[in-house]
């Protein structure tokens, strides 16, 4: 087995469908990555689960009178059918509510107290005096006093990403019933920051070349600027009980337990493997890599907060004293995809709901098309007009035309088989090299998260294929030179068989189609499936994956002439713009 890679994916929290600015953010690039990584024999790890202690899900949960409870499980459910569909290949993805999270949380919370990282404070905060309680960050909106957006919530500015303590905003309103709420003091817990400043900068500091610029330029200066202890317990009856005496009406502050999840997750797979002490290849060995995919709202608490929680608690469930839990090696977070020039926003009904598309569409097209114009160093958008041109031209056109009429034709003339080549000449040994050679550079695209640059030398590639054709015309050589034709088909049956695994980090749908079609009886990938995982008190549901029948490798084609094929189908199909406003818009 190759290298460890721990593929960890932003917790969504379960208050509504995900959205293609969700899979634009962060779950599309993490599959790709994780995907290619089990292509190439690495030994992938990808983790998450709904975040169920957010208080957008307490707010849902009061404006229809359910508890949260009701709201998380419900979402949860749907997510994990969801990213099932679209094929998002968690090795786990789990849920924060779980016996498992609640307690690594709390032993975390525990180790960092053991360890003088947490101190007390008396905290002014809002307080609804209509509602007879301390409102979360989240409940709370205003005016930005950085940016003057209006509607800034009490912990983040959606608009300019500064992150904000609620007293800061201007004019602020309770989202539950627009009331202005008055100050009063609570203590709380607070994690020193300032005295893991110097190591979080240091570690900014060390070995981080293969960051995105944009990333990394925004966490040194988020700690150049100075850190401020940050609260991480509150006044609220739903999340994760504070453990120690005279605390049980205050909870873990979501954005501190959250976090952890991409540890408790880790533990749970273990468990549920039945090798509860396998986490720790990819958390305690310093060769393994580990990979956080979040969106760019998300990068300080990848970068600073959950790095400077992992330096205080230093291990966790290990005896010896020389190991340390691994720190982020990259976090590749993106920009926002952008729909038809407006930022995506579940809290506000703006979206391409993923339920609704998989309703009507194929999966392949909207990731292949999500990963063309991927926000890696910049915010995109989202444009109908160009998903229907790409999929017509690039994906029908191109690509799928060229399974189609390859296989068609070799089903027919050749009795269903790959023919035996003859004799090869420049032209044919060309191509087969310039596909053969691009696994190394397409690779190494997308081992440095650079996807969309990847997708477009793929496709590239298929262009070749139809200049190959278009040049040889086997449709013309069968008619005159049988054998001709047959090398003409062999090499392009080849090329082909190349170009599914360039492609299938990107399109596994049609990719593990096309296999098939190619004669092959087992799978590339693993099989994804909802397994239910019983504790104490409760059970939950989770998605997982299992890669033992996986034999896809990202090496050149090794298809043998004669080989049966099986009647192929179109890959994709064509789609007009009026489809798609009578189905989604």
């Amino acid at each position: 087995m190759g290298e460890k890679i721990l593929v960890c994916v932003a917790w969504p929290y379960a208050n509504g469908d995900l959205h293609v600015g969700h899979l634009a953010g962060a779950y599309l690039p993490a599959d790709i990555f994780a995907r290619y990584h089990r292509l190439a024999g690495n030994d992938v790890l990808m983790v998450s689960g709904s975040d169920s202690h957010g208080t957008p899900i307490t707010i849902r949960a009061d404006r229809e009178g359910v508890s949260p409870r009701e709201i998380f499980e419900r979402y949860h459910a749907r997510f994990l059918e969801t990213q099932q569909r679209i094929g998002i290949s968690y090795d786990l993805f789990t849920h924060t509510d779980t016996e498992n999270h609640h307690r690594v949380a709390q032993d975390i919370f525990l180790r960092l107290l053991e360890r003088g990282y947490l101190y007390r404070r008396t905290q002014r905060q809002l307080y609804s005096e209509t509602e007879g309680r301390f409102l979360p960050d989240r409940y709370v909106e205003g005016t930005c006093p950085h940016c003057g957006y209006e509607e800034a919530r009490g912990d983040q500015c959606d608009n300019c990403g500064a992150l904000l303590d609620a007293l800061e905003l201007i004019n602020p309103r309770s989202k539950i019933d627009g009331s202005t709420p008055v100050v009063r003091e609570t203590e709380h817990f607070f994690l020193d920051l300032p005295a893991l400043q110097d190591r979080i900068a240091a570690y900014l500091n060390e070995d981080k070349e293969h960051w995105r610029p944009n990333v990394l330029n925004f966490s040194r200066n988020y700690v150049a600027e100075g850190l401020q202890g940050r609260p991480i317990t509150r006044d609220i009856e739903w999340g994760i009980p504070v453990p120690l005496e005279g605390y049980e009406g205050k909870r873990l502050y979501v954005w501190f337990e959250a976090v952890i999840g991409y540890l408790s997750a880790s533990i749970e797979w273990a468990h549920n493997a039945g090798r509860p002490e396998a986490w720790k290849a990819w958390w305690y060995d310093p060769a393994a890599k580990t990979y956080y995919f979040i969106g760019k709202d998300n990068i300080p608490f990848h970068t600073v907060i959950w790095p400077a929680e992992l330096m205080g608690v230093e291990r966790l469930y290990e005896e010896d004293p020389g190991k340390r839990l691994n720190l982020p090696y990259d976090v590749p977070a993106n920009e926002f995809m952008n729909i038809e020039g407006q930022q995506f926003s579940k809290s506000r009904g703006l979206a391409i709901w993923l339920p609704d598309y998989l309703d009507r569409f194929d999966p392949d097209p909207l990731r292949y098309y999500v990963t063309a114009v991927m926000p890696e160093t910049r915010d995109t958008d989202f444009s109908w007009d160009d998903f229907v041109r790409r999929n017509n031209d690039e994906l029908v056109a191109t690509w799928g035309n060229l399974c189609h009429r390859v296989l068609t034709f070799a089903y027919k003339h050749f009795d269903g088989q790959v023919p035996v080549p003859g004799l090869m000449d420049r032209a044919d040994v060309g191509l087969l090299a310039r596909i053969d050679v691009a696994f190394g550079p397409v690779g190494r695209l997308l081992g440095s998260c650079k996807f969309r640059a990847a997708l477009g030398e793929v496709m590239n590639l298929a262009r070749e294929v139809n200049k190959y054709l278009e040049e040889k015309g086997p449709w013309f050589q069968i008619k005159e030179d049988r054998q001709a034709a047959a090398t003409t088909v062999y090499v392009a049956l080849r090329a082909i068989d190349s170009l599914k695994v360039l492609f299938a980090p990107f399109l596994p749908f049609a990719s593990e189609s096309l296999h098939r079609y190619l004669g092959y009886e087992t799978p590339l990938f693993g099989r994804q499936y909802v397994a239910t995982f019983h504790e104490k008190s409760r059970s939950h549901d989770a998605l997982c994956y299992d890669p033992s029948g996986a034999t896809g490798r990202w090496a050149p084609s090794e298809l043998p002439a004669g080989q049966r094929l099986r009647r192929p189908k179109p890959l994709f199909r064509k789609l007009d713009r009026e489809v798609l406003e009578e189905g989604l818009l």
